[in-house]
């Protein structure tokens, strides 16, 4: 998904036209997306997690940017995490960093739901929204897809209260555009998945080409 920036934040001020929808049991009202990303100085993310797996105190750090709507963000995670985590993350060789690319408000939706039940089913529910992408997308009718993910939350051990609270949390939702603008803007990023090797960029690739690079900067 090559979307620079500025096409994105065009998508966005489409897409979240003048007011931005969140489902609980109920529809409510939240900002646009585009309101949010003109103001994102101004938005307090001081207490945004960010979401890591591995040994913190690696020699290595990976980081990846990524969108859950992204079919080639969904491509990496079907043929290349798997083996980075059984290789790398589980071994403690790297800390794994991940951060959320928000290209429209189902991306968005995702990333409130994946984040619900905290740091400890953060990635649980990342791999689900992943391996299910094409399901809880299907059709497009924000309704249904608001449906799937509370499904895919409660796969994961949400409840209803949990799943509310959380989808319709305008102030955390903003935080997070806030966040990724920030993140984005400092860090060059204009595509997704964008990947960090002890802080240098490189576009999507195969586990073959991450490992060797992985591999190269262990042995310095």
């Amino acid at each position: 998904m090559n979307r620079t920036l500025i096409t994105v934040l065009a998508l966005v001020a489409i897409v979240g036209g003048g007011a931005f929808f969140f489902f609980g049991q109920s529809q409510s009202t939240a900002p646009s997306l585009a309101a949010v990303a003109q103001d994102a100085e101004n938005v307090d993310t001081s207490g945004i997690l960010e979401m890591s797996i591995g040994n913190p105190d690696a020699k290595v750090t990976v980081m990846e940017y990524a969108s859950f709507t992204c079919p080639h963000c969904k491509s990496f995670h079907e043929n290349a995490f798997g083996a980075l985590k059984a290789n790398y993350i589980d071994t403690g060789k790297i800390n794994f960093v991940y951060r959320e690319v928000y290209f429209d408000r189902f991306g968005l939706w995702a990333g409130l739901v994946a984040r619900c039940g905290g740091a400890e089913k953060y990635f649980g529910i990342s791999d689900l929204l992943y391996k299910g992408q094409s399901d809880w997308l299907a059709g497009g009718d924000p309704n249904v897809i608001v449906n799937n993910l509370r499904k895919i939350g409660k796969t994961a051990g949400l409840n209803d209260d949990q799943l509310d609270a959380c989808l319709n949390d305008a102030e955390k939702a903003k935080a997070f555009v806030a966040s990724f603008q920030q993140n984005a803007q400092a860090d060059g990023v204009n595509s997704s998945p964008t990947l960090f090797v002890d802080g240098e960029k490189y576009g999507n690739m195969s586990f073959a080409d991450l490992a060797k690079l992985i591999d190269e900067n262990l042995a310095e």
